[in-house]
């Protein structure tokens, strides 16, 4: 049976996407649709040209509400459409809000499950322009064309249950987990060694780290794998790195090799600002990839991420969003504790890992083929 993975991003980075490639490879013809060259494990590739974003539709119509026109004149999704249209496929797997229209159009013989990653019309409520016109269109996506999908998933517990409450969505958790790792955690190092990898966006507050790196006492470092996704934000953040001895900052890594670069570190560090829903209610892939790293964690006081390190004694939540809050989790980090929240990650590992997660997808898929 041929199943389509369509996904308006950049496949071959996108490690949500290639762990659904991995997962249905085997027992499917994997037929891609996607930015980027084909992924390992598609039979056959659609990609998108760079130049058609799919962020961008035709503002007129935005702002009318005429939203099927605006959908319909986005050039990303026309082009999806033309191409894929004259194609048969048993299933679609079509990956956030935005490809459900198409999975729909292209009227797959047996149904589509929609992957809806994060809540949608929340994604840029800190924006003005986003909160009155394209949360009202993402909500018409969601209601036209998601309505339609025989089912859903999302990365979160609190994501799922307001897409259910909101638009009665019976959508399933597949939390954003890599592949379980087979390592021991190695002893804590002095000064200790703290890591973030992950995107600069202005939004997440990446700044607070280096500040609380300025009002520590603790003996520890602070190294910074961040890539250009905001290059003025990014430059920003070198020149105050530049400032604090402690911190450095690195180029980013391949998303295959990320685990063994973070696993040479002891701590993983993430402050999410809940600048919007969707970041207050976090469970972020950068979470489980420091569990798979066997490195002991700081965070924020973000509900889902800290209900799951306070389970599985992971490390410490700080107490608010604070730089000083950041400094005083840091300041509470000794060789000794780290060691048990290794020792606690590499308890946790099987459970947060994506082998623990995929079955649901696999589920659902099955259940639309009727196996």
């Amino acid at each position: 049976m041929k199943l389509l993975v369509l996904s308006f991003s950049r496949i071959e980075s996108d490690p949500r996407v290639r762990r659904q490639i991995e997962l249905f490879r085997d027992d499917w013809e994997i037929v891609t649709c996607g930015y980027g060259p084909k992924p390992e494990g598609s039979v056959e590739h659609f990609e998108i040209p760079e130049e058609l974003a799919v962020w961008r539709y035709p503002r007129v119509a935005m702002i009318a509400r005429q939203y099927r026109r605006a959908y319909w004149g986005n050039r990303a999704l026309a082009w999806a459409r033309e191409h894929l249209g004259g194609h048969r496929f048993d299933v679609i797997l079509a990956n956030e809000v935005e490809s459900a229209g198409v999975a729909a159009e292209l009227e797959p013989s047996k149904g589509f499950h929609v992957d809806l990653h994060e809540y949608a019309p929340t994604l840029h409520t800190e924006k003005l322009t986003f909160r009155l016109f394209v949360a009202p269109f993402l909500r018409w996506q969601l209601r036209k064309f998601v309505s339609r999908a025989s089912s859903t998933t999302t990365v979160g517990r609190a994501i799922a249950a307001r897409y259910r409450r909101e638009f009665g969505f019976d959508t399933k958790l597949v939390m954003n987990a890599p592949a379980y790792s087979e390592r021991e955690p190695h002893p804590t190092s002095s000064p200790i060694r703290v890591v973030h990898a992950g995107a600069a966006l202005r939004n997440r507050g990446l700044g607070t780290l280096i500040e609380a790196m300025e009002r520590t006492s603790a003996d520890v470092t602070l190294d910074l794998y961040l890539p250009p996704n905001d290059p003025a934000y990014l430059e920003e953040l070198r020149a105050a790195a530049a400032r604090v001895p402690a911190v450095r900052m690195h180029e980013p890594v391949p998303f295959d090799s990320l685990i063994d670069t973070l696993a040479g570190y002891d701590v993983g560090i993430h402050i999410l600002a809940p600048t919007n829903y969707n970041n207050a209610y976090a469970m972020p892939n950068k979470f489980f990839e420091y569990v798979q790293a066997r490195l002991g964690l700081v965070i924020g006081p973000s509900p889902e991420m800290s209900a799951t390190l306070t389970r599985h004694g992971l490390g410490v939540v700080a107490d608010d969003f604070s730089a000083d809050a950041v400094a005083r989790a840091l300041d509470a980090l000794t060789p000794e504790r780290v060691d048990g929240f290794k020792a606690a990650a590499a308890d946790a590992a099987r459970e947060l890992s994506a082998e623990a997660q995929m079955p649901v997808w696999k589920s659902a898929i099955d259940t639309i083929a009727g196996r």
